[in-house]
This record gives structure tokens, sequence and C-alpha cells, in this order.
């Protein structure tokens, strides 16, 4: 798939390596040296995905992040720094960053990454073209942003209900553990994809005293089973 991508980064022989590796790939990279220049060269190139070093000549990467996001600039980003510490990825994360990949990392692992950031806005605008359903039994309340079980309010923590929601979008049909996990974890670098299964164990048992089914399904992800829907 082709893709346009803007990296910013001042390392010389990194961004060579890089730029290398992506034409082989056929995306198109334009490269930005200074932190002066960045949002110039963001405003005009208008990339698919940003690759954003943090320790740039002129002009910090969080500044630049901070600055884009305020300016309405919502190309993913992809934080590329040796400042891996946790509390490095919380500001970056904070300041508007998608995901985080400290140096020095695999050429492999980083495609994957950009691939999926590439991924998630069209997933994204077609989740939200849709809305969670509304049944006879189980119900979504956008103005309170709660979910009803035959009119009773079910007590869910906001991942349960994250979940949950992701589910009803499309009861009956299986949402991967993937999509899942970017849904109730949304920036969260730290945590392992094995915490869906914690929410859905927790799930699971709330709903345990309903007609409403959790059921996992090896290999695909969850699905919602939600008997007026059969």
């Amino acid at each position: 798939m082709f893709m346009k991508l803007l990296l910013v980064e001042d390392n010389v022989d990194l961004h060579t390596t890089l730029t290398r590796a992506f034409i082989r790939l056929d995306w198109s990279v334009e490269v930005c040296e200074d932190g002066r220049g960045a949002l110039r060269h963001w405003r005009i190139f208008q990339p698919d995905v940003v690759l954003l070093d943090l320790s740039l000549p002129g002009r910090d990467g969080l500044h630049i992040l901070r600055q884009a996001r305020e300016e309405g600039l919502g190309t993913p980003v992809l934080i590329l720094t040796a400042r891996g510490t946790v509390g490095d990825r919380v500001l970056g994360l904070n300041a508007g960053a998608d995901d985080y990949l400290p140096k020095p990392f695999d050429l492999d692992e980083l495609e994957a990454r950009i691939r999926a950031l590439h991924r998630r806005p069209a997933e994204n605008r077609a989740e939200s073209a849709a809305r969670p359903l509304d049944t006879c039994l189980i119900s979504y309340d956008k103005n309170s942003n709660s979910i009803y079980y035959q009119g009773e309010l079910l007590i869910l923590t906001p991942r349960e209900l994250a979940f949950l929601k992701a589910l009803l979008v499309r009861p009956g049909h299986a949402v991967s553990k993937e999509r899942l996990f970017e849904l109730v974890f949304p920036g969260e670098v730290a945590v392992q994809y094995e915490a869906v299964e914690v929410v859905a164990y927790r799930l699971r048992k709330k709903l345990s005293t309903t007609e409403v089914t959790l059921m996992t399904l090896r290999g695909l992800g969850y699905l919602l089973k939600v008997p007026d829907l059969v």
C-alpha cells in the first residue's frame, strides 16, 4: 500500500537508512532535519504518517507535536527517540502522539507500526459512522455514555465499557483482539496485549447473569451473542 511519510530526524545516518528502506517499499518520504521547519513540511506535504524525533535542533519534537495538534493536524504520529523512559512516553502520548518506539529499533517492527497507524484512521472513520446497536435486551445511551440491560444500568469500568461498545457495533461478528486493544487501551504502549483477556474475563462475569454472551473465538477475537438478534 502506497504511503507518504514525513520523517523529522536530524541524524543523517539514520534518516538515510530509513529513507532507503521506505523507498524499497514504494513509499514516498519527505525528510526534515530541523525542528523549525517541521510544521511547514507537515502542512505542505500532507503525509499519511509522521515519524518524529524528540531531540531536534531549533525546536523540540514535543513542542512541534503540541502545536500540530492545536492547529488541527490529525496525522498519526509515531515518535522515534532515544528518550525511552516511561515518563518520556507519557509526555509524548499526552502531547498527541499515537505510538512510541524507542531507539534503537528493529526495521520490521517500525514497518509494522507504520502500517498499523496508516490503517487506524480509516478504521476509526468507519466506527465513528457506526453506533452501538440498540436491541430489546441491551442498549447504549449516547448522552450518558452508558449501557443498559433490560432498562437496568450495567455497572462497568471505563475499559469494560469500551470493550462492550466495540462489540455492540458489530453483534454476531468477531472483533480482533488487536483492534480491541487499540480501543480499550488507546496509547498505552506499556500495556501487554494479554490485558485484553483480563478485561474480557471481568466483563464476561458481569454478563453472566444476563442472556448476552461474550464468546472467545480462537484466532479471530471476541464476539457478542445477543438472543434477540438470532
